[in-house]
């Protein structure tokens, strides 16, 4: 039998104010500065005020570079648009993965008057920080699955691989990206790769994992790396999402809406983007 990898840490997802709108953050935290190659989670779950305009509602018009911003969305649906010309909806169940590579300009605007999303920040290695933008946006109904033998737990991969069945959206380093539905008693066994690093998320429920321990939604996971996979075992209606990638091990600096490797870096994506080499985005 398989060992099954023990739990390093357990980090619960504290509300932080992000413009305006309360979404919890356990990453980046004092307990999690960085794991390689992810390099922030936000969990955000809004109800729009009826009185204000859903294209007013959301994030606006920002940039972004050296990395992608991935958006699950679980609730609702937000409506991306950016200075590349992208125009989609995607709806509870998709997700929007987005290269940002040199630049670009997008916004993010909800579709329904509540709206539950995790934004994901993974890390694109120095090689591929000046690529050409690239978006990739997915619905529900064309993401794979898979399902436990109980028939009580259902997997979206959305990019990677488990048990043999491939996500379909391509990553510039290895990357498995799931999203989790537990029914109450649900339970499956998920290989990781063992030079991964990885993370459960819960945005609600409880589960039991590799017989270890119990944790409750709003908590990250991250599992040591010392074992072949992990077991969830839901207590109670669960939905998660659960990433692994392999480390780039290269130094990195966050600063706003950038992510490269040096502080010059930085002041040179703040120019290019004043300077309108990200393009521009009118929404309308």
């Amino acid at each position: 039998m398989k060992r099954e990898r023990s739990i390093d840490k357990i980090v619960y997802g504290q509300w932080v104010d992000m413009g305006g709108m309360n979404i919890r953050q356990p990453l980046p935290s004092r307990q999690l500065e960085y794991l390689d190659p992810f390099v922030l989670l936000h969990h955000g779950h809004t109800i729009i005020d009826e009185d204000k305009p859903m294209n007013q509602a959301g994030v606006g018009p920002h940039p972004h570079r050296g990395f992608s911003p991935v958006t699950f969305v679980f609730t609702g649906g937000v409506h991306h648009r950016d200075s590349r010309q992208n125009n989609s909806k995607v709806y509870a169940g998709g997700t929007q993965w987005m290269n940002a590579g040199m630049g670009i300009i997008h916004s993010e605007r909800p579709l329904e008057p509540e709206q539950e999303i995790i934004q994901m920040w993974v890390n694109s290695p120095a090689a591929h920080k000046m690529d050409q933008p690239a978006y990739f946006p997915l619905t529900r109904e064309e993401t794979p699955t898979v399902t436990s033998d109980d028939g009580r737990v259902t997997v979206y991969v959305i990019s990677g691989e488990l048990n043999d069945v491939k996500g379909t959206i391509p990553t510039l380093t290895p990357i498995n990206a799931w999203t989790i539905y537990l029914q109450e008693s649900g339970k499956i066994y998920l290989p990781l790769p063992a030079t991964h690093n990885a993370f459960i998320y819960l945005l609600d429920g409880r589960v039991r994992i590799s017989e270890q321990t119990e944790v409750n939604g709003k908590n990250m996971v991250v599992p040591a790396n010392d074992g072949a996979g992990i077991t969830l075992e839901a207590l109670k209606e669960t939905r998660a999402l659960l990433m692994t990638g392999e480390p780039i091990g290269e130094k990195i600096v966050a600063q706003g809406p950038f992510v490269m490797n040096s502080e010059i870096e930085i002041m040179e994506a703040y120019r290019d983007f004043r300077k309108g080499k990200m393009g521009i985005l009118i929404e309308e």
